[in-house]
């Protein structure tokens, strides 16, 4: 099956729920997309749900209205069709017009529908609907994605638009308008409230964690079929009441005695049901658990209770004609069925224009640290705003409450152990080791990942040594993908178990320093610092980072919003002796040492050390105007501490 890359992505209706979840995933899992959201933000859409794309350099916002033909270009094309057209069906005619308007610029329009459209399943039905199912709205709601959807049908056959359709379960997750069933009981139970239940709450429904669904869009929009319709559901189904029995056990109340039981409201469907079958074979499957998903959605709204200011309306029992912020009338805006969209959500590929030039804030841990004070320096010579963490990075609660009061744009962990004054120190300390570079460095990317937060995470190369693969002076580096081989050290043993577990965190980006050196010859954890004052040294050619280029680049890293593992080094090696002979060329030229072998270090050293060399090859594609190390060096280093 051919998988199709974009370009260029307009989102509608992406300051909402479900769609700011989309974009900011594609932002920062896609930094060459160029994302670009149009929304017209009314009651349910917040611009702090995009918080975590507003800096990227590939993400743009703009206000408008798909239904303003002022700001799609549309003219009087359409006739009298306008006529036939109205809410939902309204937006969605002046999108496809717009996009049919510009030719063969649009290579997907992506629509997204509900699962109402299906109408209301038998309760005794053990299969779902399936993407051939006939559509049999039961209410106004419906019927009016119905409508869209026969027109973005008629688009697709007419026109040639490649368009495709989406029909969805419930969602719930962080940022959702609490006039949902979910976000709405959440609110209560905190505030100690009843939850109310229209009718007797046998009402059954299917829910999908947002971060799911917005996986979902992903394999859709790169691997969907043109002029198909994909239901993204699953088969796992909940009665409201025990989803408000869950909701009260979650916050430790008696259900008996908070739950409430109201008059029932209009176009209350009983039961709605999906066959999933067709997304899946495209890859996609649900991951997210119901208790884990509602735990992450507890403490996203202990978190942030003030998130969308003041909604005491919309928590009534039954809330009619509530004027509520972006003044939008919002009738009946409780209805437990309506959890699957946000207004009009489209996805399609055009062309955006300008850059967003909102401003970074950076969160850094490691204030005390030699990194992490140099990045602060960094921070105020480029006028970025930054703060540093207070919170330990093992003490959870502690690291949100940094991330609440700072509300930081990236967060940069140059914290850890290493040991004073070398790695020998965690041989004897391996519980205090293990806390803070494993369980701290974990804690920390958990909590940025909730927040949809990039972590930038000063690592280290020193996990690999020399082997037959890689023979010292071959030329053959250790590249990003290779493991780990060097257990000579329990700090180096930390660094790479912490590593290959933060794989599997898609919002980290992993930067491997290696013997780090700068401009500071006065500072003792300074590479050359530490050689100089040696008595012997051996001389082994290494991968090192000249931190006076590279920590601007991990801040332009960051910027990017660059992920995954890098070697973090300058290109090519250089010796223990071929520094210090540029160390007596420049600085003192009475300079002596001498050497010894590995076997002899290992008679004054606890711990063993490790050597080898690094692959630049991806860093320096990045950044091609990187210096090799040895021109870095005397850039860098010695150049401006010249003595003779």
């Amino acid at each position: 099956m051919a998988t199709y890359k974009p370009k260029n992505i307009l989102i509608t209706g992406a300051a909402g729920f479900i769609a700011s979840h989309v974009a900011n995933r594609l932002v920062r899992t896609y930094p060459d997309y160029k994302i670009v959201v149009l929304d017209k933000l009314d009651y349910c859409s917040n611009l702090k749900n995009l918080n975590p794309s507003k800096s990227s350099p590939n993400f743009k916002f703009v206000k408008g209205d798909i239904a303003s033909d002022d700001l799609t270009h549309v003219d009087n094309s359409f006739g009298n069709s306008f006529e036939f057209t109205k809410n939902n069906i309204y937006g969605t005619h002046v999108l496809l017009e717009a996009c049919k308007v510009t030719g063969q610029q649009i290579r997907r329009f992506i629509h997204v529908s509900t699962d109402e459209v299906y109408g209301e399943t038998d309760e005794d039905a053990s299969v779902g609907n399936h993407e051939a199912s006939q559509l049999l709205p039961t209410n106004p709601y419906s019927a009016t994605k119905a409508g869209a959807e026969m027109l973005v049908m008629a688009y697709g056959r007419s026109y040639g638009l490649p368009v495709i359709t989406t029909r969805g379960n419930n969602v719930y997750g962080p940022n959702q308008f609490p006039e949902k069933l979910i976000p709405k009981f959440m609110l209560l139970a905190m505030n100690g409230k009843p939850l109310p239940i229209h009718g007797d709450g046998s009402n059954v429904r299917s829910y999908l964690y947002c971060e799911d669904v917005a996986e979902a869009f992903e394999v859709v929009l790169h691997k969907g079929e043109v002029n198909h319709v994909y239901n993204i559901g699953t088969t796992r189904e909940r009665r409201v009441i025990d989803v408000a029995n869950d909701i009260s056990k979650l916050f430790g109340t008696d259900p008996d005695s908070t739950i409430q039981f109201v008059e029932n409201r209009p176009f209350n469907d009983q039961r709605y049901f999906l066959d999933d079958q067709k997304l899946k074979k495209l890859g996609w499957s649900e991951r997210t658990t119901w208790e884990e998903g509602l735990r992450k959605t507890m403490e996203w709204y202990t978190e942030n209770p003030d998130w969308w200011g003041d909604v005491t309306g919309a928590l009534l029992p039954h809330p009619r004609m509530l004027m509520m912020p972006g003044d939008r009338l919002c009738d009946n805006c409780d209805d437990e069925h309506k959890d699957v969209a946000d207004g009009n959500q489209t996805f399609t590929v055009v062309t955006p224009s300008g850059d967003n030039k909102t401003p970074f804030k950076f969160l850094i841990y490691g204030k005390t640290g030699w990194l992490g004070g140099l990045l602060g320096k960094l921070c105020e010579k480029q006028g970025i705003a930054y703060e540093y963490g207070k919170g330990r990075l093992e003490d959870r609660a502690s690291v949100m409450a940094d991330v609440r009061s700072v509300k930081p744009t990236h967060v940069f962990n140059a914290a850890g152990v290493t040991g004073r004054p070398n790695v020998d120190w965690c041989e004897s300390h391996k519980t205090e080791t293990i806390r803070a570079n494993v369980a701290g460095t974990l804690t920390l990317a958990d909590v940025c990942r909730e927040n949809g937060l990039l972590m930038m995470n000063f690592a280290t190369g020193c996990i690999f040594e020399y082997d037959a693969a890689h023979p010292e002076g071959s030329g053959i580096g250790f590249k990003e993908e290779d493991k780990p081989n060097f257990t000579g050290s329990f700090y180096s043993k930390t660094k790479a178990m912490v590593e290959e577990l933060l794989r599997e965190y898609d919002n980290v980006c992993t930067l491997r320093v290696r013997m780090p050196i700068s401009s500071d010859l006065n500072n003792p954890r300074n590479f050359i610092t530490k050689i100089s004052r040696y008595n012997k040294v051996v001389n082994i050619p290494n991968s090192m980072t000249i931190l006076d280029e590279l920590l601007p680049i991990s801040i332009e890293m960051a910027k990017r919003n660059l992920r995954g593992v890098w070697n973090f080094t300058n290109p090519g090696v250089v010796s223990h002796n071929e520094i210090l002979e540029m160390y007596k060329s420049y600085i003192e030229p009475g300079f002596k040492w001498s050497n010894f072998t590995l076997e002899e270090q290992a008679k004054v050293i606890v711990a063993a050390r490790s050597n080898n060399e690094m692959d630049g090859a991806k860093l320096s594609k990045e950044f091609p105007e990187m210096l090799s190390i040895k021109d870095s060096l005397i850039k860098y280093v010695f150049e401006p501490n010249k003595r003779t």
